[in-house]
């Protein structure tokens, strides 16, 4: 069998480009995720928007699907739907010729959805392909609301950590290495790191373990990684207990009045 010559992400947006430009419906084009923090490597993938009429979003899609086979048959199509964005509908795409690591995440945002994703310190800057319309609202951050949302968070965390933990020691108590490690990582761990980037990063205290190596200081990051890394059930309850430690400490000075 013949191999194909494979094809980047360069190609990709510069057939979608073509393709979707011309769409009276379709108003603009743009990529986010690692590009919109400088981050982008061989392995990111490609984060696409595109903004349309409300009523074209199925029009949209079949658009977006004919411009990807213009550069490469479909491999996968992993349909969404609807989010729980209102107006926001999402599909991923991986392409035969291209890396498995370029994989599709595509968004159609409508006109009325209330979140565009364009916030930049949520988001990341928008890297424009097309864009029609001179103004796109870009929504100011609500560091007011941020701030409120992050402080019933913090509440919350604890209660999450006080009443959850035990789920850790019951499964140490029978030996249950599996359950015993996966409580751990989702209660104990999962609670720590959002602590963590509630200090560090606010904006992005729901991201969990996303970006968690460009946006957590290097000796955190390496802290953390010895909790993740765990041998056996005694290394399980020595780092169970450590990591509750660490977030004992950081919820009291995340509490602190002032």
């Amino acid at each position: 069998m013949a191999a194909h010559a494979p094809i980047g992400r360069d190609e990709v947006l510069e057939s979608l480009t073509e393709s979707l430009r011309p769409l009276p419906y379709a108003h603009a084009l743009w990529e986010g995720g690692a590009i919109g923090y400088g981050r982008l490597d061989e392995w990111s993938d490609l984060d696409l928007y595109l903004l349309v009429d409300d009523d074209r979003v199925g029009d949209a899609f079949a658009a977006i699907e004919r411009a990807l086979e213009a550069a490469s048959p479909i491999a996968i199509k992993y349909d969404i739907g609807q989010t729980p964005h209102e107006g926001v509908h999402q599909a991923f795409y991986r392409l035969r010729d291209t890396s498995e690591f370029l994989l599709l995440d595509f968004a159609v945002v409508t006109m009325g959805a209330p979140d565009k994703f364009l916030e930049p310190m949520m988001h990341g800057e928008p890297h424009f392909l097309f864009r029609k319309l001179a103004e796109i609202e870009v929504p100011p951050l609500d560091t007011a609301a941020l701030g409120e949302r992050v402080r019933k968070r913090v509440a919350r965390l604890r209660l999450r950590m006080d009443v959850f933990h035990v789920f850790v020691q019951k499964e140490v108590n029978r030996r249950h290495m599996i359950e015993a490690v996966d409580a751990y990582r989702i209660v104990v761990l999962g609670s720590l790191i959002e602590l963590l980037r509630i200090k560090h990063n606010p904006v992005h205290h729901e991201f969990q373990t996303r970006y968690l190596y460009s946006e957590l200081p290097s000796d955190v990051v390496g802290r953390l990684e010895g909790l993740f890394l765990v041998a056996d059930m005694d290394d399980l309850v020595r780092k169970y207990a450590s990591a509750r430690s660490w977030f004992d400490e950081l919820h009291a000075e995340l509490s602190a009045p002032g």
